[in-house]
C-alpha cells in the first residue's frame, strides 16, 4: 500500500490472484441460473431473454464476439453516445478515483473485467436471473445523474442512466456493437468474416425488444429492424454528434479521460503488468481494428475523420489472421476467465449446447411447402 497526499491508502501490489479474480467479483445475488436451469409455469424450460436457436445468441455465443465485445462497447459508450460518456465522468468509480488521486490499474482492470461477466447474466441466464442482475444495475445507476451533459453544448440539458432514453441507448450501445463485430471477425461455416443476410440483421434487432423492455426503454422507440435502428439514431442524433467539450468535468475544467490516464501513471507499480496486459490486449490492441468494424455514423460520432476512418476500415481487414488466432480456444479461455469470470463461462458453455442442439433440430426439421 501507498498513501496519497489527503491520507488515503491505495494499492500498491497486483498479484496473480487479483487477476483472475472470485465469483465475488462478478456476483451480486448469489450463483446465477443459467437459461434452461428452470422453468416456466406451465412446465417447459425458461430460456431467458433470448433462448436458444435466436439469432442474438448465434451472434453473442462466438468466440469473436466474446473476445471483441469489451472494445467495441467500450469505444462507442464513451466516444459516441454523449449522455453515457456524461455519466461515465461524472460518476463513475474510474472518474471519481482519478480526481481523488487513487486511481490504479486495480480499478481500471476490475472495472472492465466486470463489464461484461455482469452482463451475461441478463443475456444468458433464466428470466429471474435476468430480472435480478438489472434491478442490481438499476439501482447502482440511481446515482448516475447530472445537470450536464456538454460544457459546450449547454442546449443538451442532462441525463439519468435509470431513464428510459438512456437505459435504451445503454443496451442498444451493448447489442448493435456486438453485432457489428460478429461480422466483422467472426470466422464461421468454413468462411472469411461476412455480413449476415438481411433478413437475421432484422432478426437480430427484433430480438433485443426483450432485452430493451426489461431495461425500461420507451415503447414507442423500441426497433424491430435495422431500419428502425437507424431512424431511431436519426431521432437522436444530436446527442451522437462528436464533441470536444463532452469529457470536460463540470466545474473542475479538467478533461476525465486524461485525468484518468495522469492518475494512472503516477499510481503505476511494476507488479501491475498482470493486469495491464490482459487490459490492453482488450481496449489499445483492439481499438483502431474494432473502430474501422463499427459502422461509418458511429465513427463519425466519434469524431473519427475520413482519412482515419479509411485506415480504421483497413486495419479491421489487415488484423482477421490476428481474429482468428484470438478464436481459438486458449485465447478465448486467456480472455473469458479474466475479463467475464466463472459464472459467465459456465453460462456460455450450456447456453453453446443448448443453442447448437436447437440448430440440429431445426436442420432435421421436415421442410414444409
Amino acid at each position: 500500500m501507498s498513501t496519497v497526499a489527503d491520507g488515503r491508502k491505495i494499492a500498491k501490489w497486483f498479484t496473480k490472484e487479483h487477476v483472475f479474480g472470485t465469483e465475488r467479483r462478478w456476483r451480486r445475488f448469489g450463483a446465477p441460473t443459467p437459461a434452461g436451469g428452470s422453468p416456466n409455469e406451465d412446465g417447459t424450460p425458461d430460456y431467458g431473454l433470448f433462448g436458444p436457436g435466436s439469432v442474438v445468441w448465434e451472434v453473442l455465443l462466438h468466440p469473436a464476439t466474446l473476445i471483441f465485445l469489451n472494445a467495441a462497447q467500450s469505444l462507442v459508450q464513451t466516444k459516441s453516445y454523449n449522455p453515457i460518456a456524461a455519466g461515465l465522468r461524472d460518476r463513475d468509480p474510474m472518474s471519481r478515483k482519478a480526481q481523488q488521486g487513487t486511481l490504479t490499474t486495480h480499478d481500471a482492470y476490475d472495472r472492465l473485467s466486470r463489464n461484461a461477466g455482469m452482463h451475461a447474466p441478463m443475456w444468458l441466464g433464466d428470466t429471474k436471473t435476468a430480472q435480478l442482475m438489472w434491478k442490481h444495475l438499476h439501482n447502482i445507476h440511481k446515482r448516475v445523474a447530472g445537470d450536464v451533459i456538454d460544457i459546450g453544448h449547454p442546449e443538451l440539458g442532462g441525463y439519468a442512466a435509470n431513464e428510459p432514453r438512456e437505459a435504451m441507448w445503454a443496451a442498444l450501445t451493448e447489442m448493435h456493437p456486438m453485432l457489428r463485430v460478429y461480422e466483422a471477425f467472426a470466422f464461421r461455416n468454413g468462411k472469411a468474416p461476412h455480413r449476415l443476410p438481411a433478413h437475421q440483421r432484422d432478426q437480430f434487432i427484433a430480438e433485443t425488444a426483450a432485452y430493451l423492455q426489461l431495461v425500461g426503454a420507451p415503447e414507442e422507440d423500441i426497433p424491430t429492424s435495422m431500419a428502425d435502428l437507424a431512424a431511431l439514431y436519426k431521432k437522436y442524433a444530436a446527442l451522437f454528434e462528436p464533441s470536444k467539450t463532452v469529457n470536460i468535468i463540470p466545474g473542475r475544467g479538467e478533461d476525465y479521460m486524461k485525468l484518468i490516464m495522469k492518475t494512472l501513471m503516477k499510481n503505476f507499480h511494476i507488479s501491475h503488468l498482470r493486469g495491464l496486459i490482459p487490459y490492453l490486449l482488450q481496449t489499445a490492441v483492439l481499438e483502431l481494428p474494432v473502430t474501422g468494424a463499427l459502422s461509418g455514423p458511429a465513427r463519425r460520432s466519434m469524431g473519427v475523420g475520413p482519412a482515419k476512418s479509411a485506415v480504421a476500415v483497413a486495419s479491421a481487414k489487415l488484423a482477421l489472421p490476428l481474429a482468428w488466432l484470438m478464436q481459438q480456444p486458449p485465447f478465448e479461455r486467456y480472455i473469458l476467465r479474466r475479463m467475464w469470470g466463472p459464472d459467465a463461462m459456465m453460462m456460455i458453455e450450456s447456453a453453446r449446447k443448448l443453442h447448437k442442439r436447437a440448430l440440429a433440430q431445426r436442420a432435421a426439421a421436415p421442410t414444409r411447402l
